[in-house]
């Protein structure tokens, strides 16, 4: 089975999800980066904590670390990930002149990608969350729900690393599908597919899961 019929099996179950911003560029990166080895509910307190104190972006890259991190303090590893954010943001004054990415509409996908991933701790998935749910891009984030499925699934072989996995996905999902495939699969490794104890008596894909 290929992946629009997963993708047809999954919306049957969960319904069509619609595209729509999760914010400008820089503000989806600096989230991304919040929510790594975290829950979303910590991460999203972490950001909304950052954006209340600090009047934009720019009084982020002249703060202190310390200030940062106590500021971002809920959402865990608050030292290191205060220290990314500062860099990044001091990276992109000196490069560009202003604090924002704005520009990487007018860049094609490869190249934002490449953009984004020069930044520290900014690998695949955090660039391609940026290009997908800021600026809609057909970049598919492989996160660990993703990962864990598709390898059942058959679609990724066990020996696959996540890295290898982006490439591999994006080529097997069609451009028009990668919003919709990534929604699907993040649902269902949560709610049945799961990590520990898979409710696969409840599961749509039962038929196609290689784990059977």
């Amino acid at each position: 089975m290929g992946t629009d019929e997963i993708i047809k099996l999954l919306e049957g179950e969960y319904g069509i999800r619609k595209w729509h911003t999760a914010g400008d560029p820089l503000s989806v990166l600096i989230q991304t980066v919040l929510s790594q080895n975290t829950s979303d509910v910590n991460s999203h307190r972490a950001f909304n904590s950052l954006v209340s104190f600090f009047a934009d972006w720019e009084a982020v890259a002249f703060a202190p670390v310390e200030n940062i991190a106590d500021v971002i303090k809920s959402g865990g590893l608050s030292q290191v990930k205060a220290g990314r954010i500062k860099r990044i943001l001091n990276d992109i004054l000196e490069e560009k002149g202003r604090v924002n990415l704005e520009f990487l509409a007018l860049m094609n996908m490869v190249d934002a990608k490449e953009y984004l991933m020069h930044f520290p701790g900014v690998g695949h998935k955090t660039a391609s969350c940026v290009l997908l749910f800021s600026l809609g891009r057909p970049c598919l984030p492989v996160d660990t729900h993703v990962f864990r499925v598709a390898r059942r699934l058959g679609l990724l072989g066990f020996q696959t690393t996540v890295v290898e996995a982006h490439d591999l996905l994006q080529e097997q999902v069609p451009p028009s599908r990668i919003y919709q495939f990534h929604m699907h699969m993040v649902e269902h490794g949560r709610k049945v597919c799961r990590a520990r104890g898979p409710l696969c008596e409840r599961c749509v894909l039962l038929d196609v899961c290689t784990r059977r």
